[in-house]
């Protein structure tokens, strides 16, 4: 063997030891990984999460929630909408897609605020910053039977209630009228608390709702937007109620919910409450649970939603309407959003 022949070996040899070394470094799993947080002590919700590992890329962060989240520097921050004890996991992962991951557990305490309310307190028509309407006939998708107006006749404050008042009235050929008031364009939110202190209407046919609908529902249409009943009530069935979602596969008669039975619906003042967070929706009457929903990254549960407050007449839900019936009214105290 010459010296050149010998100098290519050498160089040859070289390169592929430098290659073996380069690949085992590649295919090596992160290690000392490390977890450290901060739990904000204004009870805000705000964690801080620092996390390193020797040869890693890219860290996954599962907040124990119901959400989770990449990053690339190991350093984030997640806001929790609920107290309670949660458990996170880090997952470290190296360039070749080989993983590590360490866990650990957190106290979070989180004091809501009220963030939007309306309480009523001014006579005559409903606040225009607060609230707008949906007018119109046609069923409303359920051959409903009633008109909605923007008339102090079917929506004024007063005695520091909002009334909401469903009439029998020959009106733009409706022999009913009503009001959908709702606050589209002027309020919406994303996660929360809201209370609706409440007195139904009583009749057979009549058909009020606390509601809400996805912010998206103009680009998306209804059921892709989400829907959230907060409370629906029969006249037909008295006294119990209804706390519904419904979503695409999800919908009309195939929505997903539970019921609860009261007492004095439409002679006496419950609180209907709705607690949504990122990972549960809870339904309340009086601050008794009476039904949970998952939420998950996967429903449209997770966007800005505006509320709807209406009485509707009849229709696929609302059944038979009784023919001796000629007005009752949805009493409303007051609406209260915390976050």
């Amino acid at each position: 063997m010459n010296k050149l022949t010998a100098l290519l070996f050498l160089l040859f040899f070289a390169a592929l030891s430098c290659k073996k070394t380069e690949s085992t470094e590649a295919d090596t799993a992160p290690t000392n990984l490390t977890l450290n947080q901060i739990v904000s002590t204004d009870s805000s919700g705000s964690v801080s999460f620092t996390t390193a590992a020797t040869n890693a890329v890219m860290y996954t962060f599962d907040f124990g929630d119901g959400t989770t989240e990449v990053s690339v520097t190991g350093v984030v921050t997640h806001h929790y909408t609920t107290s309670a004890v949660y458990t996170v996991t880090v997952v470290a992962k190296s360039a070749s897609g080989k993983t590590a991951s360490k866990t650990t557990v957190i106290t979070v305490t989180v004091v809501q605020g009220l963030v939007w309310s309306d309480e009523f307190d001014t006579p005559g028509p409903p606040s225009s910053s607060k609230w707008g309407y949906d007018t119109g006939a046609g069923g409303w998708g359920n051959n409903e039977a009633e008109y909605y107006t923007t008339r102090t006749d079917n929506a004024v404050v007063s005695d520091g209630t909002l009334k909401i008042i469903l009439k029998k009235e020959s009106y733009q050929g409706s022999s009913y009228t009503s009001a959908r008031m709702l606050t589209k364009g002027k309020f919406s939110f994303k996660y929360g608390k809201i209370e609706v202190r409440a007195k139904l209407p009583a009749g057979g046919g009549t058909w009020p709702a606390i509601w809400m609908l996805g912010d998206n529902i103009s680009t998306v249409s209804w059921p892709a937007c989400g829907e959230i009943d907060i409370m629906e009530h029969l006249g037909n069935q008295l006294n119990k109620i209804y706390g519904t979602l419904h979503y695409t596969g999800h919908s009309g008669g195939s929505a997903e919910g539970g019921t609860t039975m009261i007492t004095n619906a439409t002679t006496e003042f419950h609180v209907y409450k709705c607690e949504w967070t990122s990972s549960t929706i809870k339904f309340f009457v009086d601050d008794a649970l009476f039904y949970t929903h998952g939420n998950t990254g996967s429903l449209p549960f997770n966007q800005n939603f505006f509320i709807i407050l209406n009485v509707a007449m009849g229709g696929n839900f609302g059944g038979t309407i009784d023919p001796a019936f000629v007005s009752a009214a949805m009493e409303i105290d007051y609406v209260r959003v915390y976050q």
